[in-house]
């Protein structure tokens, strides 16, 4: 079984725990709704059934993910599990809306609740089984690295806060018949709208394109220059499509005296270790380094050398010289908080000329995308 399809299998396995526990939680507080004769305890059954609808947004969606790919959709649906993550995150966001109209109702015209023996038992059952579910969903999203488990796991856990704000509401009730219900629901209510803000940036900047982790980039750095004949590696390029897939391509630096023949090489060997390491599908592009006691190595060894002094500017690398053209160009990667890029190409120019007459020269600004 591959590990795409056992992850899917995993991730659906626990959702359908938490479909179970929501319903026979709801089970349970309808059946001694209906014995006490409580609507209000009937109610928060009906409300525990919906709970179980972040759980089927789960699974549809890792169904849906992990659909093939196809002509529309050459790099398959795994980006659908971001959505899900999102609809989810939306409902804990709404959740706490609500809940906060509620408790500011409740300190605007305050009521006084009237708790039973059958209502504490109610609340603390629900408090257990929504920390035990929250906490088993959540920690398999981490360990999956499913963002729609992660949000349907803390909105287990955010229930369970909920509910034990009730339960101390009333303790405090019962004990000094002071009731703090629209004042803890408020509070609670506010620290569950900030979490689904919070919740929305994981999945929101995935589908924005989000920067890599420094690990990922800092490790396929170390594996591709630990290949024989490789100077440098730049202009690293990542994309995700969902869990298991992901794009990207880079150049690395190579003597110009190496063939065409021992480039393909190299290339398709880095390509290799990208797929089989990260599960990256690798586009690898030549830079090739002036070699030997030549104008061409004496041209890079001026250019690169003057624009390295420059603090500003973080990386020079793609030098080359067209000779039949007389035209040098080379590429450079500035710092983050350079923004007149158009000012920084013209000083750098003006300052070269003199070192290069009667050539005309081409600075490509660069950027930096995973670092």
């Amino acid at each position: 079984m591959s590990k795409s399809l056992e992850r899917s299998r995993k991730i659906i396995r626990t959702s359908v725990v938490g479909i179970v526990a929501n319903v026979l939680l709801s089970a349970f507080k309808a059946a001694v709704g209906l014995l006490a004769g409580s609507v209000a305890i009937v109610m928060d059954a009906v409300n525990n059934l919906s709970d179980a609808l972040s759980s089927v947004i789960t699974i549809i969606g890792t169904k849906l993910s992990a659909r093939p790919a196809d002509r529309k959709h050459p790099f398959g649906y795994g980006r659908i599990e971001y959505f899900c993550a999102i609809i989810i995150a939306l409902i804990v966001l709404m959740a706490g809306i609500t809940s906060l109209v509620e408790s500011v109702k409740k300190i605007v015209n305050p009521t006084t609740p009237d708790y039973t023996p059958v209502t504490l038992v109610v609340i603390i059952v629900a408090i257990v089984v929504k920390l035990l579910l929250g906490h088993h969903v959540k920690k398999q999203g981490e360990r999956l690295q499913s963002d729609a488990l992660i949000a349907s796991g803390s909105d287990a856990l955010f229930d369970a806060i909920i509910t034990l704000a009730t339960l101390v509401s009333a303790g405090i009730m019962l004990l000094w018949h002071v009731s703090l219900d629209g004042i803890l629901g408020a509070l609670i209510s506010l620290a569950i709208i900030k979490a689904g803000v919070e919740m929305l940036a994981s999945p929101i900047n995935e589908l924005l394109g989000a920067r890599v982790s420094e690990k990922l980039v800092h490790d396929i750095k170390r594996e591709v220059m630990g290949f024989d004949g490789v100077h440098g590696v730049y202009d690293l390029i990542l994309h995700n499509y969902g869990h298991d897939v992901m794009i990207g391509s880079l150049h690395i630096s190579v003597d110009d005296t190496m063939d065409a023949y021992h480039v393909h090489g190299l290339t398709r060997r880095i390509a290799e270790l990208m797929y089989r390491q990260h599960g990256i599908i690798m586009t690898v592009g030549i830079y090739a380094v002036a070699t030997g006691e030549n104008k061409r190595a004496e041209l890079q060894n001026i250019v690169v050398h003057t624009l390295g002094q420059h603090k500003e500017i973080v990386q020079v690398h793609g030098f080359y010289y067209f000779e039949e053209e007389g035209l040098v160009t080379v590429d450079i990667v500035p710092d983050i908080t350079m923004h007149d890029e158009q000012g920084l190409r013209q000083r750098l120019a003006d300052e070269l000329k003199p070192l290069l007459p009667d050539m005309e020269l081409n600075i490509v600004i660069d950027h930096n995308y995973s670092e």
